[in-house]
């Protein structure tokens, strides 16, 4: 897909539409139309795109500096195509993540989920982070429900499916731990620890 520049495409409306405003008044209306239309349609394609494809780049290399300062270009994402405002809202989540801002970037995952994703891919990275987040917590039955909301998705992406069974299988673990301390109280119980000792009969 060709994409233009950010820089290169803001200048490019700003001329066209000036280059076309200039020729409709000098010469005439056919003169300038196209230059307009040039302008307006440029204009269509960074509002309903915004900067997304371009930050992607940078988020791929975890330049999440890079990720943010392009994604401020982006002039609102309640303006964005719905698929690009998902996106939108996933790289702002994974910055903020990378900032330690847990808060911040639950809530932008949750935003994104509420909106059309591309794949179950993205659908399923976003599921995996709100489980992430709300395991830091200690929120388990709700990082459970997105992991197992996750497992239902049909994932495509190698790296993806790893990570899900990376998470079940800590789940799994975390499982088999409580239940080893929970035996372990309750023979430790049997076994007379942690209770009154009987004195011995005084003869």
């Amino acid at each position: 897909m060709l994409t233009i520049n950010v820089y290169l495409k803001i200048a490019l409306i700003i001329v066209s539409m000036i280059l076309g405003i200039w020729l409709t008044a000098a010469f005439g209306v056919w003169y300038g139309l196209w230059f307009i239309i040039i302008s307006l349609g440029l204009l269509a394609s960074y509002l309903l795109l915004g900067t997304v494809n371009s930050a992607a780049k940078f988020v791929q290399v975890s330049d999440f500096e890079g990720a943010e300062e392009r994604l401020k270009l982006t002039l609102s994402p309640k303006l964005l195509y719905v698929t690009n405002r998902a996106i939108y809202y996933i790289m702002q989540g994974s910055i903020a993540m990378n900032k330690k801002d847990n808060a911040l970037a639950e809530d932008l995952f949750q935003k994104a989920l509420a909106l059309k994703l591309p794949t179950d891919n993205e659908k399923a990275m976003v599921l995996l982070q709100l489980a992430n987040i709300n395991a830091m917590k200690n929120k388990w039955t709700a990082a459970k429900i997105y992991l197992n909301d996750a497992k239902k998705l049909k994932v495509s992406e190698g790296q993806i499916k790893e990570q899900i069974q990376q998470f079940d299988k800590a789940f799994s673990n975390r499982g088999q731990a409580k239940a080893a301390a929970t035996m372990g109280r309750k023979g430790y119980r049997q076994m007379g620890g942690g209770g009154k000792r009987r004195r011995p009969k005084m003869r």
